[in-house]
């Protein structure tokens, strides 16, 4: 599966954004997929996660009740609504994807990788 994230911009604290990760192939329900961020001279970090079916997510604390992961299958998308942003969010948003939606979410442990979209939150 390709995977390509979009959506990233500059916004001001307080403000929201939606991300967008388009993928295809005809197995795309098949796939969990997840965002991960990385801020300059960080790693990258783990945000959310989302089931296949669309029917379990999980996300980090750092973004708990702000950032919604979401995903239309019909479409081969997934989204993340990203809201009351804060400086500490900017960073480059990933999506990626595996199989197997149980166990640990590293980086490593992802199978397919889309291209990053810049997230630059101003204060």
């Amino acid at each position: 599966v390709q995977l390509q994230a979009s959506g990233g911009g500059l916004v001001q604290a307080g403000g929201s954004l939606r991300l967008s990760c388009a993928a295809s192939g005809r197995t795309f329900s098949s796939y969990a997929i997840a965002w991960f961020r990385q801020a300059p001279g960080k790693e990258r970090e783990f945000v959310a996660r989302i089931s296949g079916s669309g029917d379990s997510t999980y996300y980090a604390d750092s973004v708990k009740g702000r950032f919604t992961i979401s995903r239309d299958n019909a479409k081969n998308a997934v989204y993340l609504q990203v809201s009351s942003l804060k400086s500490e969010d900017t960073a480059v948003y990933y999506c990626a994807a595996r199989i197997i939606y149980s166990g640990r979410w590293y980086p490593d442990g992802m199978d397919y990788w889309g291209k990053g979209t810049q997230v630059t939150v101003s204060s």
